[in-house]
């Protein structure tokens, strides 16, 4: 507790490690990050399928990489291996499981990033908190009788049940697809069709429609859910109501807009207030990944972000930097 990190990270997502490895590698030591899952990218451990396919340029965002981590497509597992060995080559603490309830500035400026029991004292914050962090969730109330069946991954979800997916994104799509293989079935979406999924799971949800392996149910809203004899009761605007064994979200997620404003970061238009630079109107207090962006999800936009806002730290506060030579040595 009484250690000062030249660099604290919340969020050990994309962005998170690529601020952290770019300042070690442009001179830094002392960073820490700060993770409340188990591990790193948590997103894609719980949110993504086994296999799911991980691309570079998410939904067409075409971006060129500009810092010292060379990402490529690949799969959920070969991602989450690349990010194993990043850690693993770079002296970079990462400290899961630990809940970050917000950022304070002491009076001798540092700042104190408040954990439960205590706080880590840090020069400078980068906040990479992804909107997966906090799901999206219905604004109907979830009644409580039924709240193990509603879920927001696929965690809980045994075989032969009747499911409703609903969303009309890649993950509501590929869950829908997914789990088609041993259960049955249907994808709820208030639009007529997927178009915000990318072109290979629009084909895909597309032939599984056509096999008559999902249900659509589309151009249509929730009004809400009741519990019926165990069974979730969904109810439809304009379409009778229809009880399934377990009902599960794929509708995105939020920004995390208490913690944010709660550690005096502004926000407009649902992104934390930034400069070119990624600082927040906090000095010292910088954003990065998902949450900086309306749409959010590209890995390759977090690594740029975790690499400008490394070179404009280092840039302007030289005494975070070591000495060439050391830096040659212990690289």
């Amino acid at each position: 507790m009484d250690q000062v990190y030249n660099l604290a990270i919340i969020g050990a997502g994309p962005a998170g490690i690529a601020a952290a490895v770019e300042s070690y590698l442009l001179g830094m030591r002392d960073i820490i990050i700060l993770e409340k899952g188990q591990s790193h990218n948590e997103t894609i451990r719980k949110y993504y399928k086994d296999n799911k396919r991980v691309d570079k340029d998410w939904q067409g965002q075409k971006v060129e990489l500009d810092g010292n981590i060379y990402f490529i497509d690949g799969t959920k597992e070969s991602t989450l291996d690349f990010f194993d060995e990043v850690l693993a080559k770079h002296s970079v603490k990462l400290q899961p499981q630990t809940e970050v309830q917000k950022i304070v500035r002491g009076d001798d400026g540092i700042f104190d990033v408040m954990v439960p029991g205590g706080s880590i004292r840090a020069r400078y914050v980068v906040v990479t908190i992804g909107r997966m962090g906090k799901p999206n969730k219905p604004d109907y109330k979830i009644p409580p009788a039924i709240r193990k069946q509603v879920n927001y991954t696929l965690d809980d979800v045994g075989e032969g049940e009747k499911i409703l997916v609903v969303g009309g994104g890649d993950s509501a799509v590929e869950y829908a697809v997914d789990l088609a293989a041993k259960n049955d079935v249907a994808i709820c979406y208030r639009r007529a069709t997927f178009r915000r999924a990318n072109p290979t799971n629009q084909t895909d949800i597309a032939n599984a429609i056509a096999h008559g392996e999902v249900r659509p149910i589309l151009n249509t809203n929730i009004e809400g859910l009741e519990e019926d004899a165990g069974k979730v009761k969904v109810l439809f605007e304009e379409r009778e109501p229809e009880n399934f064994d377990r009902v599960i979200y794929a509708i995105g997620g939020t920004t995390p807009s208490a913690f944010l404003t709660g550690s005096g970061i502004g926000i407009e238009e649902g992104c934390p207030v930034h400069d070119e630079n990624y600082e927040s109107d906090v000095p010292g207090i910088f954003v990065a990944g998902d949450i900086t962006q309306e749409r959010g999800g590209s890995i390759a936009l977090g690594l740029n972000h975790g690499f400008y806002i490394a070179r404009h730290i280092l840039d302007n506060d030289k005494t975070l930097r070591r000495d060439d030579d050391v830096i040659k040595r212990l690289d």
